[in-house]
């Protein structure tokens, strides 16, 4: 199995890679919140097996547990695909995907704080390239775009990615108390939760019954495929695969995403975005390597963990 499991991660990574094929579409007739209800919704079906069976895991958690959960399950679910779904009815779903790369920069900085982990030298110089990139990414032109809509998918996406990094530390917290598969689905069922709270209380339950057939189908594809179904392939094969040898593999996910979308979508970059592209890869693998080098063994996991919901 170790000598596969690398490959286990490409496979994961290419799935997650397909998930603007399948959004994407669903964004030009649903809501974001729909679109997001119905993903979690099937996603706690899935796993309710799970929920069933670990119920005395989650007995064992005490009150700040719960805080880091419902923080997973609130912001790392709910609010960051909510976000980064909403970001492509704005911006190109590649440059959406792109930025989502910054979260290793948000999860080793929180870290530091609520881990107390350290930051070599090399992290700060690394973010600085990275920053740049995801800059560029979004600003070609060099400039901030004053088109109020552009600006706003790129601030969507970014959101989304603070919420995913952040749950990443905050992950990492609570995975000592429960297994990765029972905080997955306590995870999906608190995002659960609280989108019908939401929608209730902005009388929106009423759009749930919107959707069509085709609708159902691609939200089934997104839960078993860049959803669920890769989350659960990215671990079994991170199980037997080192960090560094996991974020190698990773890479394949941002460009895998950008072709697939060029092919499919029609979404192309331009030069400078492309550019920008490599650039942020550069910078967050030399911050990902710092960070190993300067926390072994207790390095943060690969943030792709939460960016499928």
């Amino acid at each position: 199995m170790k000598k596969y499991a690398p490959w286990l991660i490409v496979i994961a990574a290419f799935l997650w890679s397909t998930d603007a094929l399948l959004r994407q579409p669903l964004t030009e007739r649903l809501s974001s919140t729909v679109i997001v209800f119905y993903e979690h919704l099937f996603g706690v079906i899935l796993l309710l097996p799970v929920l069933i069976k670990g119920y005395k895991q989650f007995l064992r958690l005490g009150r700040r547990d719960w805080l880091a959960v419902l923080f997973i399950g609130v912001g790392g679910s709910a609010l960051a695909t909510i976000f980064f779904t909403a970001s492509f009815s704005y911006v190109s779903p590649s440059v959406s995907i792109l930025l989502q790369k910054v979260q290793p920069i948000i999860a080793i900085l929180l870290a530091t704080v609520l881990l107390k982990e350290r930051l070599g030298k090399k992290f700060w110089l690394g973010a600085l390239v990275a920053i740049t990139g995801a800059y560029f990414i979004s600003f070609p032109d060099g400039i901030p775009s004053l088109a109020f809509d552009e600006a706003k998918g790129v601030y969507f996406a970014l959101i989304a990615a603070f919420f995913w990094g952040a749950s990443t530390v905050m992950g990492r917290y609570v995975i000592k108390k429960i297994s990765f598969p029972n905080l997955t689905a306590l995870r999906l069922l608190v995002a659960l939760i609280f989108i019908t709270i939401l929608m209730t209380t902005q009388r929106q339950l009423g759009d749930l019954g919107s959707i069509s057939g085709s609708d159902i189908r691609s939200l089934l594809l997104i839960t078993l495929f860049p959803g669920t179904g890769a989350l659960l392939l990215y671990y079994w094969g991170l199980k037997y695969t080192k960090a560094s040898v996991a974020t190698i593999a990773e890479l394949f996910f941002p460009f895998s995403a950008v072709i697939l979308n060029w092919i499919f979508l029609g979404e192309t970059l331009v030069l400078v975005q492309i550019i920008g592209s490599l650039v942020l890869v550069a910078g967050i693998y030399q911050v990902q390597k710092s960070n190993r080098m300067n926390n072994q063994p207790n390095a943060p996991p690969p943030v792709e963990e939460i960016s499928a919901s």
